[in-house]
């Protein structure tokens, strides 16, 4: 019977997990405080373990393996610009905010410059970059169902939006927060499994290279592997695919993105919210940090098994097609199945749908925080009562699953890693600008604010969209070298012309920077 399958097995119990859980929480979620923040009552271990399910999502749970398996260790590059944004995020982002005591993103600024104006704009850039992110990660959950339940992408995305409505519609942040924290401990489990499985085979360094030097050849055309490499003589690569990071300009911009694009992510900074003071908020984040680090390794040794069994010839036929299908990105389900069989398999499949959970989850509660409270609430029902709030919120819910799921469709041939690469690049160029500098400076000011997310947001649209209007020397993957630049100068030219700095600037810079928890 196909229900006994390993793989079904798993997914099976990991959505009667994630049901239980979030109908055990829905009692937590009869006001906004605790549907949108938790009451601000999860201790660090809990919240830094939700970061991490937030911030590790399906793109690096299958892609930064699939990176250093089609390209070596240039994937080390990534793992450094992620580690980086987080470090940054905990230092300098984590403990200020949550001495601010917000809701949502667009609520600090809101009240950081008294503008309903700077709540909106910030409302429009949340779900721009929401939208970015989400449409991967559905169409990674459709495409994880597609190759290995037999279901239609479309049943894929319709599936992926009802169970995130749900999760988060009944459950609100203290059912995703326990979710998000159970799903990272579920892929770490299956990347300590697969780990140790090969060290036990005995891939060491030594053996790994040793089958990478005695390969010739092309790698099989099953695989169409973009970076495939030949070692001559033990001591140097011949590089038929190309590499990863072509020119230093480039190389450049994709590590402008994805640091700056870390803080200014809108579902990681909302987590911050809720802690019960800033020193929790920051060990939440060095705790992230931690898992995020360990994770980081296994995905980089991963992949490189996964590169010398492959050129080796030690995975089935069956197991070498998946990459025909799922590209790179397949190759810690193919190591799975080749070195731990169905079971595995099945462990790292339900992995890999508790990576898309967990981060859907948290753009979902994101973007409902910024459609119910920034918008419901004081724009449309500016006096609703407690039950009216928590009722928007839970609706908000639904049209962001209407809209995610409309994008899902639309995104069914796009490459995953290349919008989430987008994603992090609106938010480098908009949000990062704006709490660094609404952090740190006292100068900065409404229309600086709202002038940095508008030209943030348009240029990133601009390098993304029409590139043929951009001189082919500035064209890179990730346009962050250009945008992000653009988006800091933008807030201060025009703070320091407007000069209209809010007259209680200095007993916000004391609020949020006090000594005191």
């Amino acid at each position: 019977m196909f229900l006994l399958e390993p793989k079904y097995i798993f997914t099976i119990i990991l959505l009667a997990t994630i049901v239980g859980i979030t109908f055990a929480t829905q009692r937590y979620t009869k006001s906004t405080v605790n549907f949108y923040v938790g009451g601000r009552s999860f201790g660090w271990a809990l919240n830094g373990s939700a970061i991490a399910g937030d911030y590790l999502s399906a793109a690096t749970f299958l892609g930064l393996a699939g990176l250093t398996f089609a390209f070596g260790y240039d994937g080390i590059f990534y793992t450094f610009c992620f580690s980086a944004g987080l470090t940054l995020l905990t230092v300098f982002v984590a403990g200020p905010l949550r001495k601010f005591g917000a809701y949502t993103v667009p609520d600090f600024l809101a009240q950081r410059f008294h503008s309903q104006s700077a709540r909106l704009v910030a409302v429009i850039v949340v779900l721009a970059i929401s939208g970015f992110y989400a449409a991967p990660q559905i169409l990674g959950a459709a495409a994880i169902l597609k190759m290995f339940f037999g279901a239609t992408y479309q049943f894929g995305v319709l599936f992926t939006v009802i169970v995130m409505v749900f999760y988060v519609g009944v459950g609100g942040m203290k059912g995703t927060t326990i979710n998000q924290a159970l799903e990272i401990w579920i892929r770490f489990g299956a990347f300590i499994i697969l780990f140790a499985i090969a060290v036990s085979a005995g891939y060491n360094y030594g053996k790994i290279m040793e089958l990478l030097v005695s390969f010739q050849g092309a790698i099989p055309d099953t695989a169409a592997i973009a970076g495939t490499a030949i070692m001559h003589d033990g001591t140097t690569w011949e590089w038929t695919g190309g590499y990863l990071f072509k020119t230093l300009p480039s190389t450049i911009s994709i590590l402008f993105g994805l640091v700056f694009g870390t803080l200014g992510l809108p579902h990681i900074l909302l987590r911050f919210y809720t802690n019960p003071s800033a020193r929790e908020a920051r060990l939440s984040g060095l705790f992230a940090i931690g898992i995020a680090s360990v994770f980081f390794f296994l995905a980089l040794y991963l992949g490189t098994v996964g590169r010398a069994v492959f050129v080796a010839g030690g995975l089935p036929e069956h197991v070498a097609a998946y990459f025909t299908t799922g590209g790179t990105n397949m190759v810690i389900p193919a190591l799975a199945e080749a070195l731990g069989g169905r079971w595995l398999l099945g462990i790292v499949v339900a992995g890999a749908f508790a990576a898309v959970f967990s981060n859907l989850s948290g753009l979902f509660i994101a973007s409902t925080g910024a459609l119910g409270h920034d918008i419901y609430t004081h724009f449309i029902n500016t006096n609703a009562d407690e039950k009216q709030k928590v009722k928007a919120a839970r609706w908000s819910t639904v049209i962001c699953g209407v809209f995610y799921g409309i994008l899902g469709l639309m995104v069914e041939t796009a490459a995953i890693g290349h919008l989430v690469g987008l994603a992090f690049n609106v938010a480098a160029s908009t949000f990062a600008p704006i709490f660094i500098l609404g952090i740190w400076w006292r100068g900065m000011t409404e229309k600086g604010a709202i002038a940095g997310m508008l030209v943030g947001l348009i240029s990133s649209l601009y390098f993304i969209f029409l590139p043929q209007f951009v001189p082919e020397a500035m064209r890179f993957p990730v346009p962050g070298l250009w945008t992000v630049p653009l988006g800091f100068l933008a807030v201060y030219v025009v703070s320091k012309i407007d000069g209209k700095v809010p007259a209680d600037v200095n007993e916000f810079m004391a609020k949020i920077h006090s000594k005191g928890e």
